[in-house]
């Protein structure tokens, strides 16, 4: 692909023996575990920021991405390494949760405790992140509007990226609130209000499990004012030559397909912006329209049009697809598996969604849950239904439901074992990941305690007047083979 990605999973851990204590203390077991004698990383021990990330909270890992507990202190989070291949990023995801589950089982601690990438907490109204990067190219200004071409594209690729949610929740404002809840169609914002959570009894399924906590098109901030899109026009870094964008609106995806497919039209569209090549569809609500395409349980998913007009979100993916196929086929053998698979995933949308059972996540949860409700002769008011949605996210391949699917060849998949075995040990061999790991590797090797590691530099304290030794990876197209060559010489 023409530009690097990356995800970022926020996992909510559930703690089913009570004599280990509360989640805070079972991740930070967990991210002991997997940096103990730098086995599968090096854990950072400078402050990379007072609140976010103290020292000590998380550290790089030898497959080039990142394992760190938030601030919030509950999740553990895993950060892919930057990939060029939507293929290679379903394989490097799936790989975090592999090592999570690595360190779950050498505490032994199978069975007692369970970690889950599905993003809602049911009962107390949380949300766990689930956050995209996307490089964007330097040689071009990013603002807000320039972006708006991706509005109407975010909002409506749930009918396909979509993990599914039993029931919904409302936000409520509180007596604290300065200003209603917003719509508009560009507002940035700060968290300047309060609200409350309570569960919303209309809502029995839908599509999206983190469209009823979304306020704003753009939001400068990730929690309580969250918005389709986090506008961070910085680097990875202070060194970088390239911006990313971070999407806010998404949630982890369990289906490798649906993960790929996810991503890799995001990673289209965007080429189309930076064309100047997008279609221009301006939706009249987004964040309405985002909340009614996610529980319309007619699956007609229609939205209105800034000029009056209504449409179904499957044409508005069209208009983006056909903007796809007219300048990108071609391209590359992966630009085109994305192209030919978001038609067919679209066509499908539109005979029988049901027939994608093997593909989207949305589908076979729904699947999973209506089978359950006519075996049993329950309804969609049954508690037992908030486990299996829980236990469709469980990252464990012997616990998760779909993972049942997947032994009995029922689920698509777009990598192998093999490749996420691979994963969890080597990095991309295409993007600066590659010598973060190898550079990563050698000071384990050999001892060193004095780095500091950064997405796109790392530096040493060498010498005998304790100079810093600084290796600049600005690119993350590059691979700097010779120049981590050169930087793990001055370690001799």
């Amino acid at each position: 692909m023409e530009r690097v990605f990356g995800i970022e999973t926020e996992f909510g851990c559930f703690v089913r023996d009570p004599s280990l204590g509360p989640p805070e203390k079972v991740v930070e077991l967990v991210k002991d575990a997997v940096f103990k004698d730098n086995k599968w990383g090096l854990l950072d021990w400078h402050v990379r920021d007072p609140f976010f990330e103290p020292a000590r909270s998380g550290g790089f890992l030898i497959n080039g991405g990142r394992l760190y507990i938030d601030a919030v202190g509950s999740h553990e989070e895993y950060a892919t390494p930057e990939c060029r291949s939507v293929f290679d990023l379903v394989a490097y995801d799936k790989a975090g949760q592999r090592i999570i589950c690595r360190a779950i089982e050498e505490l032994g601690l199978e069975g007692k405790v369970s970690f889950h990438n599905n993003s809602i907490d049911h009962f107390g109204g949380h949300t766990f992140g689930c956050h995209e990067n996307y490089s964007l190219r330097p040689d071009q200004y990013f603002s807000r509007r320039a972006l708006q071409p991706l509005v109407a594209f975010l909002v409506t690729r749930q009918i396909f990226a979509g993990a599914g949610r039993v029931g919904g929740h409302k936000l409520i404002p509180t007596k604290r609130s300065r200003r209603p809840l917003s719509s508009h169609d560009i507002d940035y914002v700060f968290v300047d209000f309060a609200y409350e959570v309570k569960p919303d009894p209309d809502v029995k399924f839908q599509l999206s499990q983190r469209a009823d906590h979304i306020l704003h098109v753009v939001s400068g901030r990730v929690r309580f004012n969250r918005g389709l899109i986090n506008p961070k026009w910085d680097s990875y870094h202070d060194f970088s030559r390239y911006t990313r964008l971070h999407l806010l609106f998404g949630e982890s995806n369990v289906s490798e397909y649906a993960t790929a497919l996810k991503v890799g039209t995001t990673a289209l569209v965007l080429d189309l912006i930076e064309m100047r090549c997008a279609p221009t569809i301006e939706l009249a609500h987004p964040i309405k329209s985002l909340r009614e395409i996610s529980r319309d349980s007619s699956w007609r998913w229609i939205t209105t049009l800034r000029e009056g007009t209504t449409i179904s979100a499957i044409d508005v993916q069209r208009h983006y697809l056909e903007a796809a196929k007219h300048y990108l086929t071609g391209r590359d053998s992966e630009t085109d598996w994305i192209i030919r698979e978001w038609e067919y995933v679209l066509d499908k949308l539109e005979e029988d969604p049901i027939q994608l059972s093997d593909r989207l996540d949305w589908v076979a949860k729904f699947k999973m849950l209506q089978l359950y409700m006519d075996s049993e002769g329950v309804d969609w008011d049954d508690d037992a239904l908030f486990s299996i949605d829980l236990e469709y996210h469980n990252i464990n391949p012997n616990e998760g439901l779909l993972y049942v699917l997947q032994r009995n060849g029922g689920v698509r998949r777009v990598t192998t074992d093999e490749k996420i075995e691979e994963a969890m040990m080597r990095p991309p061999n295409n993007t600066r990941a590659y010598a973060r790991s190898r550079v990563i590797r050698e000071l384990i090797k050999r001892g060193v305690t004095n780095y500091i590691i950064e997405w796109d530099c790392i530096s040493l304290v060498c010498g005998l007047f304790n100079e810093r030794q600084w290796f600049i990876m600005d690119d993350p197209f590059e691979t700097y083979d010779r120049h981590a060559t050169w930087f793990i010489q001055r370690l001799r």
